[in-house]
């Protein structure tokens, strides 16, 4: 009987891979092209569509808005308050001290969780007679009335909920201040949310 050498499977005379093992190989990498190229349609309709891709910030013109005056915009569905505060309304907020808040926290996207609810934290640095919020009231999402209640800023009347010129709840069953979205002025008359 003569020796013989065994060959590992798949493998020429010459040790060298054979054609069968290209053809898998070519095969295989053939396949899994083939799934990712039918599965990309199916992954990317998942993805926003552009209207909604369109909501995730938007820019106001703020420049015809004068001292005292409010006007509500819509982004993410959502309203949003603006308001140009008069210099006693801005001192007025500031007068506040913490302790006659029900919620101290600053819900201010632009600042970290830990800042607390002074008017200062809650207007726009620099700017502080501007103050931007969303307009859904913390108790059951209802839509406050501005320029009303007991402390002259926005009033709930479905439950009675009071926040005073800076958003912040002062009487009533809202749980939380009015919150601040993520903004900056781009300039003096453009302000972008989000």
């Amino acid at each position: 009987m003569a020796d013989t050498i065994a060959q590992p499977a798949h493998t020429g005379p010459d040790g060298e891979p054979t054609r069968r093992d290209f053809l898998l190989i070519a095969t295989g990498a053939f396949g899994a092209i083939g799934v990712a190229a039918l599965a990309w349609p199916f992954i990317h309709q998942m993805n926003p569509d552009a209207s909604a891709r369109a909501l995730a910030s938007t820019e106001v013109d703020v420049s015809s808005i004068e001292p005292g005056q409010s006007i509500k915009v819509f982004w993410r569905g959502k309203p949003v308050f603006i308001r140009y505060r008069t210099e006693k309304e801005v001192t007025e907020a500031r007068a506040v001290s913490l302790e006659e808040l029900k919620d101290t926290a600053a819900r201010n996207a632009n600042l970290g969780d830990n800042a607390d609810a002074s008017d200062a934290n809650r207007a726009v640095a620099g700017r502080e007679e501007w103050i931007i919020m969303v307009g859904v009231c913390t108790h059951f999402g209802c839509i406050p009335l501005g320029e009303q209640g007991d402390f002259g800023g926005w009033f709930c009347p479905c439950h009675g909920s009071h926040y005073d010129t800076a958003g912040r709840i002062r009487i009533g069953p809202a749980p939380e201040n009015l919150a601040i979205p993520v903004f900056a002025f781009l300039d003096e008359s453009t302000l972008r949310i989000g």
